[in-house]
Parts: C-alpha cells; sequence; structure tokens
C-alpha cells in the first residue's frame, strides 16, 4: 500500500468534507451569506469521492480510519480558522485518534 498516497488523501479528504461542513456552519451559525451553505454542499460531495481514491478497497476500514483523521483534522481547523485554542485532552485524543489511524491503516495483514 502506498502510505504518502493514502496519507495525501486523507488530508484532502479532511479538508473537503471539515471544509465543507465549516462554510454551512458559517452559514447557519454565523449569518454569512447563503451561498457559502452551497459550496459547503459542494465540498461534501467531493470529499465522498476523494474517500473512493483510497488505495485500501474496504469501505468500512477506510471510513473508519477517516474518522480519525476527521477529529484531529476538525481541531486543526477550528484553530486555523475559528480562533479555537484545544486543550490538553484535545490534544491527547487527537493524539489517539492519529495512533488509531495509523493501526487501522498501515499494520501488516495475513494474507487470509
Amino acid at each position: 500500500m502506498n502510505i504518502t498516497k493514502s496519507v495525501v488523501l486523507f488530508a484532502l479528504a479532511a479538508v473537503a468534507e471539515i471544509g465543507g461542513a465549516w462554510l454551512i456552519w458559517q452559514t447557519m451559525r454565523e449569518d454569512k451569506a447563503w451561498w457559502l451553505a452551497g459550496l459547503g454542499v459542494m465540498a461534501l460531495g467531493a470529499y465522498g469521492f476523494v474517500a473512493t481514491l483510497q488505495p485500501e478497497a474496504n469501505f468500512g476500514r477506510i471510513l473508519a480510519a477517516y474518522g480519525g483523521v476527521f477529529v484531529a483534522g476538525s481541531l486543526a481547523w477550528g484553530m486555523a480558522l475559528d480562533g479555537f485554542r484545544p486543550d490538553r485532552w484535545d490534544v491527547i485524543g487527537a493524539m489517539i485518534c492519529l495512533v488509531g489511524v495509523a493501526v487501522i491503516m498501515f499494520m501488516p495483514r495475513d494474507a487470509a
């Protein structure tokens, strides 16, 4: 499995999904322009397509691992764009999630 390709695809998926959700949040919770929600919906759709490009063939494994990327990415997005400051428990939780991603995606599998 190409680890670099997988990591890049997870990063692209995170930008699409978290960015899309953030745009919708901006429209609904921060009273921003309605067209931002439309862009958010398109970004969320793009996320669904990006996920299919992963080299791993198992849907459940990809989405389970992506969940950990989503957790860490959401905290990072909040820091970068919303002024969110995570506490140590947020950081520890995100690190645990990323270790889970590595275990799910990159540990050797039995040939069976």
